[in-house]
């Protein structure tokens, strides 16, 4: 018996040997691809903010538009939730946080009588609120991991189709923001619409763009890097989402790795105490054996205790 736990406890142990190294594998990945994201989250700021910049400096220098990103509503009843997560499970509570935070959204906005659309980026999202009986309106994945400016365009042409088709009187995009390496938070932003023209305005410098001229206006400008705004704001959520992904699968795979190497600290001393039980156990049988020879009065058997008290 002590012996058959020896061989039960040493398969366990190679295969949590086995286990580890797969788990440490996936913290180097991750933390190979998090330092990347957040390499490509950075490059990716400049432009949004000089984009952003112009849009506020032609607001600011008079240009008005009636766009439909602009429209207002002012009683909102139909909200499409844009649900950014992962492809993949593996990152801890990721994927979990950002469908709980807007599941209770929408539980709130159906409390009070509105209406809601699902757009998942990413099957996490798709598998979870179709599994639950929620109406999804589409579905984008396979690059959560890796997101490119292509991505961005597509779903936000969708969403933009939503919004100006007057389907969705608000469009709400709920996101895991990138603090840090240690801290990385579901949030919930108001996408569509934008700001008024006059709010946008008071970020603008009036004079910035005066030296310049604009063709065919600086409103046809204007109403052509909105949709180009939107995109852009889109891109930084999903490399945002794709930072905190790697940071949580990071953390995720160090502490399996962790818990690996305790279960194997724990699975070798328990198999050390079962060997010993096992030589315990073969040593008394020996002696009982040789014990019960001598009793006996058979002189083999007062031959074998000597030998063995000689061996021992």
């Amino acid at each position: 018996m002590p012996g058959g736990a020896e061989r039960i406890l040493r398969r366990r142990i190679k295969t949590v040997s086995n286990t580890k190294k797969i788990t440490r594998a996936m913290e180097l990945i991750a933390a190979t691809r998090v330092a990347k994201a957040q390499m490509r989250a950075r490059a990716a700021r400049p432009y949004s903010e000089q984009l952003t910049g112009v849009i506020e400096n032609l607001a600011a220098g008079g240009a008005s538009i009636d766009h439909p990103l602009l429209r207002q509503v002012e009683n909102v009843e139909r909200v499409a939730f844009v649900i950014c997560a992962g492809d993949r499970g593996l990152a801890g509570a990721y994927n979990s946080n950002v469908v709980r935070t807007a599941e209770r959204e929408i539980q709130a906005l159906r409390s009070s009588g509105g209406d809601y659309r699902i757009v998942a980026v990413g099957r996490k999202v798709e598998g979870y609120f179709r599994f639950r009986g929620y109406q999804i309106d589409s579905s984008f994945g396979g690059f959560t991991d890796n997101p490119t400016y292509e991505d961005a365009r597509r779903i936000a042409h969708r969403v933009r189709e939503l919004f100006d088709e007057g389907l969705v009187d608000q469009v709400e995009l709920v996101y895991t923001e990138f603090v840090s390496l240690g801290t990385q938070r579901p949030v919930v932003r108001r996408f569509l619409p934008l700001e008024p023209a006059a709010v946008i305005a008071t970020e603008g410098a009036p004079g910035a763009l005066a030296g310049f001229s604009f063709e065919p206006s600086a409103e046809g400008v204007l109403e052509d890097l909105l949709p180009r705004y939107v995109e852009a704001r889109l891109l930084t959520a999903l490399l945002d989402a794709s930072a905190s992904e790697h940071a949580n699968r990071q953390r995720a795979m160090k502490a399996a790795t962790d818990n690996a190497d305790e279960l194997i600290t724990k699975l070798s001393r328990a198999m050390n105490r079962a060997r010993q039980d096992a030589i315990t156990t073969e040593i008394m049988e020996i002696v009982g054996g040789a014990e019960g020879l001598a009793a006996s009065g058979d002189d083999d058997g007062d031959a074998f205790k000597d030998l063995f008290d000689q061996v021992s």
